[in-house]
């Protein structure tokens, strides 16, 4: 790995993964040399789907795209900026959709400054594109369980 490189880390539980999710890691393409989407795996949260699947689905999302040596799929357990230290990740990728993700990403954004301490990582946020912006796995997750199209929120990887 070249120290120039720039690594940026884009976690979540991807619960499923969404177009949400999918269009921010498209548009950051451009701003980084490699992208490292990571699973979280938090045992005390009651994901809906397992780990594998999840990881399977990102990987199936990309699979065919041109840029998709700039992808990877990592898992992770424990805090983020753990993962990006270990990982000599410069960025933390981070979206947007609304004014109360901004509070709790800003609240996140201190506490990993703190946590941190060296001030090497650089938290990237995106705004999310209109047209997704009020898509969230949680969201999606609901309407898989009570039999709606969830397939208008997620890529095409995704069916259960």
């Amino acid at each position: 790995m070249n120290n120039k490189e720039k690594i940026a880390i884009f976690p979540g539980s991807f619960d499923p993964i969404t177009l949400g999710h999918y269009d921010i890691i498209i548009r950051s393409l451009n701003l980084f040399d490699k992208i490292i989407i990571a699973v979280g795996n938090n045992f005390e949260k009651k994901n809906m789907f397992s780990l594998q699947k999840r990881k399977e689905w990102i990987r199936k999302t990309f699979l065919n795209f041109s840029h998709k040596h700039k992808i990877e799929i990592e898992s992770f357990n424990g805090l983020t900026i753990s993962f990006c230290i270990k990982k000599k990740a410069k960025f933390l990728l981070r979206g947007i959709r609304n004014q109360f993700d901004f509070e709790f990403e800003k609240d996140i954004l201190f506490t990993n400054k703190k946590l941190e301490k060296t001030d090497l990582i650089e938290t990237v946020y995106l705004i999310s594109s209109y047209e997704n912006s009020h898509i969230c796995s949680y969201i999606v997750r609901d309407v898989m369980k009570n039999g709606g199209d969830y397939s208008i929120f997620v890529p095409s990887s995704v069916r259960i």
